[in-house]
């Protein structure tokens, strides 16, 4: 009997090196125009819960650190909420050196989860450019599981390379102390010394550079560590004059964007203010309810102190929170505490946005650099998960034709055992 596998069902999407290649590449100026394009590709629920997962992570690192700082500092707990609430933070009150330490590691925790979701995000926004408008945010998680590595560690490489050259600076300057010789140990290769101070300096503004940019490098092009360490040298070194003007007209049209999203969001809130607040439905319970956990999401008293100087938040409090009442009842008290949760993640939410529009646009820079400098249009490139979809292809094409030819082979053959009994 002739045995034969049944033909394989074709899926509907497949990410096989035949989809791959209907892909079309979003067409770009590779010019400061694409800047203008960062809130547009930003506002996307992917890029958002991206950075949303990231800054809930992150804060609650931050509030549970800041926590014990405080109270390794002498602060109770209750004083600090009363004090500081949902936006603990060590400076006002001080601290030994422990408390100090532990405080920066939440911040520090904080900032590394906000570095490796700009990676995600920036790849992302890579395969959008390239036209795979599938690639989820899980998939994108995935590869920053495989590659956080040089996200992480080029800060550290930038920081020993620092280390290295001011260390080399001490270690001569201390030559400098012998008697007599020290001083033209100093004199003679003075030259010497200034080119690598001059260095020195390039080194801290490459630091800041890698900073912005080792994201972009990491989530578009896929470089190590050391890749990104000479990436991030050759775009200060190649593009400076673009990275000021292009940051020029991000930053203020991040900013306008935001404004337009937080008008949204409140409008939104004020809307069902307005209807569910009427006389005839919930009234007073839903101002007692919003009063509440507005206030205790954004207090009054702690963002006034923070930000008055320059912006009038009365207005604000006043349209949008309504004042908090003497009592609540029990339901009302549950009823705020999830409101107030809800306000919470919307406020993150406003970071969420800014925080993409940032990572969008940078990974737009560092396409149109890449393009400029090396002629090199990284959207064309095969990544390699692309490449991992073809080698599985044709991985999976070779074993079925090996399999069909070795079973047929060892099958039997009915016609010739048909002609067989005949003639017998």
């Amino acid at each position: 009997l002739m045995i034969r596998r049944p033909p394989r069902a074709t899926p509907l999407y497949s990410s096989a090196a035949s989809d791959v290649y209907k892909r079309q590449p979003m067409k770009l100026y590779f010019d400061v125009r694409d800047i203008f394009r960062a809130p547009r590709l930003a506002l996307s629920g992917k890029k958002i819960w991206i950075f949303l997962v990231a800054n809930v992570i992150g804060y609650v690192c931050y509030f549970v650190l800041n926590y014990i700082a405080l109270a390794l500092s002498g602060v109770s707990f209750g004083q600090t909420w009363s004090a500081q609430g949902l936006y603990p933070c060590l400076y006002p009150v001080g601290g030994p050196w422990y408390a100090w330490l532990i405080f920066w590691g939440g911040v520090l925790d904080w900032f590394f989860a906000i570095h490796l979701a700009c990676t995600a995000v920036s790849r992302v926004t890579y395969k959008q450019l390239k036209g795979d408008e599938f690639y989820s945010s899980s998939d994108a998680w995935k590869y920053v599981k495989k590659h956080w590595h040089p996200v992480i560690f080029t800060s550290v490489s930038m920081v020993l390379i620092l280390f290295f050259f001011i260390a080399m600076a001490a270690i001569f300057a201390m030559f400098g102390m012998i008697p007599y010789l020290g001083d033209f140990l100093f004199v003679l290769p003075y030259i010497f010394y200034l080119f690598g101070a001059i260095f020195t300096v390039y080194t801290a503004v490459v630091f800041l550079i890698s900073f912005i940019y080792t994201p972009a490098i990491v989530g578009t092009i896929e470089e190590d560590t050391m890749g990104a360490v000479f990436n991030s040298y050759s775009i200060t070194w190649s593009q400076p004059w673009r990275i000021i003007i292009y940051h020029a007209i991000l930053l203020p049209i991040s900013i306008f964007s935001l404004a337009v999203f937080k008008f949204a969001t409140f409008s939104g809130m004020k809307l069902l203010d307005a209807v569910f607040g009427n006389e005839m439905l919930m009234g007073q319970k839903l101002a007692n309810i919003m009063g509440t956990a507005g206030q205790t999401v954004w207090p009054e008293d702690l963002f006034s102190s923070v930000v008055n100087n320059w912006y009038n938040l009365n207005d604000f409090y006043s349209y949008y929170t309504p004042p908090v009442p003497s009592s609540l009842s029990g339901t009302e008290c549950v009823g705020a505490y999830i409101v107030g949760i809800f306000l919470f993640l919307i406020t993150l939410t406003f970071l969420s946005y800014f925080l993409s529009i940032l990572s969008v646009g940078e990974t737009l820079m560092f396409t149109i650099f890449r393009n400029n400098s090396d002629e090199d249009n990284i959207l064309e490139r095969k990544d390699e998960e692309e490449l991992e979809a073809e080698e599985g292809t044709d991985n999976d094409e070779d074993f079925s034709f090996e399999k069909e030819l070795t079973v047929e082979s060892e099958s039997p053959d009915l016609n010739a055992n048909d002609e067989t009994l005949e003639s017998g």
